[in-house]
């Protein structure tokens, strides 16, 4: 049933997107995703700022971006600080460094509830899945394309599917807040 593999596939893109939303919080280690989605004026257009510059993390703390066009320093400046990061950069005319302030208690239990906030929203997404292929046997039974049988087992499926997936999103989060709280 090609409706199956679809969904199993939108459940493994909902996973995806989880991941690629944990690597976009700021939560102690520099990464160069943090800064993926600032925009920069160059060339009389919006640019994203990696077709612009090179981004690296020397340390754990600290991102730097080296423009490939020089003149460009003070416009890449402009979208860090635009981008509400809650990051400084700091330029020295040749290179900028972005250096991540250290997390205090507080902000990372308030991080915590974030992350679980975006697990829940996933385990939400996963569900409406399941829903949408749990209506498609339905209907498919209803006009007796499948037998009680049939439906009776993909309904199985789908569940034990999405349960597995589920569980995926809960050792996520857990992994990543335990690894936030030991930082």
């Amino acid at each position: 049933m090609s409706s199956k593999g679809q969904n199993e596939e939108q459940m493994t893109k909902t996973i995806e997107h989880l991941k690629v939303e944990f690597s976009k919080l700021r939560v102690g280690r520099a990464t160069v995703s943090m800064l993926d989605g600032v925009r920069v004026d160059a060339y009389g257009s919006s640019m994203s700022l990696k077709e612009v510059a090179a981004l690296s993390t020397p340390d754990a703390k600290t991102i730097t971006v080296s423009a490939w066009d020089r003149g460009l320093i003070s416009e890449i400046e402009k979208g860090i600080l635009a981008a509400n990061l809650g990051l400084t950069p700091m330029n020295d005319g040749k290179l900028i460094r972005v250096n991540l302030p250290p997390l205090t208690e507080d902000r990372r239990k308030d991080f915590v509830k974030q992350l679980k906030k975006m697990g829940e929203d996933a385990k939400v997404a996963l569900r409406n899945t399941r829903r949408d292929l749990m209506e498609v046997i339905k209907s498919l039974k209803e006009k007796s394309e499948i037998s009680e049988d049939e439906f009776r087992r993909q309904q199985d499926e789908i569940q034990k599917l999405t349960d597995q997936y589920v569980a995926d999103v809960d050792k996520l989060v857990e992994t990543k807040s335990a690894d936030l709280m030991t930082l």
